[in-house]
């Protein structure tokens, strides 16, 4: 594998920047938005903060943005994210020449449609430097090679490769097999779409409101509850569905945990580590699915109270009864042992599998996210065990590509304890039978996640 140097916030080029004479109403845009963009992506890099907190701040606070202006400063602020392996390898005789080459790349590759914004940035790069430039468009860049290409051809930065665009340390404790390596890349450097769940109505009553509302939705050919949304951007507090609690967002992958769980009508069970529910609700729409008369029940616990009312809230809309919350507020279990046919735990990890919706977090990130994770992993797995009743399912979970956060946690366990036996699975998407499950980003256009399931003896 080839080493990529870690993401370095951008030298400051705003003083130059603002001594570039515009001559056109399209170039003050152009130069106003690098500006703003440079300064979000120093902000990110500096303060560690997630990209995505980091912009939604800067929209509240600045409301004179329209939707145009919103959509180039975040699209572009994430593409350079998601480029970053070969943007910043990038070089030229001024800082600032640096910046818009840097935006005009990152612009052809994510083949962005405001023209008369990247033009200007195209015109101040000042590309006639490199001496291969005339390839600055390409057509069909779907590819990554054929990403590769174009990057190529526009830069001439000849030294670059596919496994520049995640960092080192990735391919160090995520083994990819070298003939998948290219198509993990790929998909994450691809956008995955909305993926969502249906609630208390069928699918196809789902599809059908969608599209009198005008949204384009699809099913998934994997769960017959899942469906896409697409790419486009959705106000779903102005979508009827959403409203009524008959949509629930969450990734595909993240709905294969649910569907291993497969809770039955009337069991009981504990999402020790829930966050803000969606894998709750999730439960408990199946033991609905399956008996709309349900007695079972659902038992929500994390570290943080604010989750937990999200989660009050998320119930509420969809009108899910039996679910109630418990805080963490010790090392003491906070429900009783020895009493739920089902514990999941979807354990905090380095979230690898994530990258896709969030690619700033590879260059926020170093190899500690995931070094530091497998002995708090173990920790919670145990305790958490202990809930469990005899013949009942325990499920680890987390959104990592680490056999080290995974596999790894899975046998320490199962090594310490002969309470425990692993049951065997099935890969929803590939239809093969498994001990441990991981969903890879590029199986069915989703995020990545790992699955086992256990039965206590």
């Amino acid at each position: 594998m080839s080493q990529t140097r870690s993401a370095q916030p951008f030298t400051s080029v705003f003083n130059e920047t603002l001594n570039i004479e515009a001559s056109t109403p399209a170039q003050k845009r152009a130069l106003s938005y690098a500006t703003t963009i440079e300064m979000l992506f120093n902000q990110v890099m500096s303060s560690k903060m997630p990209a995505d907190r980091i912009i939604g701040q800067y929209f509240r606070e600045h409301k004179k943005h329209g939707s145009k202006d919103r959509r180039v400063i975040r699209e572009s602020l994430f593409g350079l994210f998601r480029w970053w392996g070969w943007l910043s390898q990038l070089q030229a005789s001024q800082q600032h020449v640096i910046l818009f080459r840097q935006l005009s790349a990152c612009a052809a590759l994510e083949q962005h449609t405001w023209h008369d914004v990247t033009q200007a940035w195209d015109d101040i790069a000042a590309w006639e430097e490199v001496s291969n430039s005339q390839a600055n468009t390409i057509p069909n860049t779907e590819s990554i090679n054929d990403k590769l290409t174009l990057f190529i051809g526009l830069t001439g930065m000849t030294q670059c490769k596919i496994s520049d665009l995640l960092p080192q340390w990735f391919w160090q404790t995520c083994p990819v097999t070298a003939a998948e390596e290219i198509a993990v890349v790929e998909a994450m450097s691809s956008r995955p779409p909305i993926w969502a769940r249906t609630q208390s109505i069928s699918t196809q009553q789902a599809l059908v409101t969608l599209s009198n509302a005008g949204i384009e939705a699809t099913a998934s050919e994997f769960f017959a509850d899942a469906i896409s949304l697409g790419h486009k951007s959705i106000n779903l507090n102005e979508v009827d569905t959403y409203k009524l609690g008959h949509l629930e967002i969450q990734d595909l992958a993240s709905q294969v945990i649910g569907q291993i769980c497969q809770p039955q009508a009337d069991e009981q069970w504990w999402d020790a580590c829930s966050g803000a529910g969606g894998k709750t609700l999730q439960l408990r729409s199946l033991m609905l699915q399956k008996n709309p008369n349900s007695r079972g029940s659902i038992i929500a616990s994390d570290i943080r109270n604010k989750p937990l009312e999200e989660l009050n809230k998320r119930a509420k809309r969809a009108g899910f009864n039996h679910i109630s919350v418990s805080t963490w507020k010790s090392d003491a279990l906070p429900v009783k042992a020895n009493a739920f046919d089902g514990v999941l735990v979807d354990a905090p990890c380095s979230c690898t599998g994530t990258w896709r919706r969030n690619p700033d977090m590879r260059w926020l990130d170093d190899v500690s996210a995931v070094s530091d994770k497998p002995v708090l992993q173990l920790d919670i797995l145990t305790r958490s065990a202990a809930a469990v009743k005899s013949g009942g399912q325990l499920v680890y979970a987390t959104c990592s590509l680490s056999p080290s956060e995974n596999e790894h946690v899975v046998e320490a366990f199962l090594a310490q304890t002969n309470e425990f036996e692993l049951i065997q699975v099935t890969h929803p998407f590939t239809g093969e039978s498994c001990k441990m499950l991981t969903i890879w980003p590029q199986l069915a256009d989703s995020d990545g996640m790992f699955v086992a399931k256990m039965r206590r003896r």
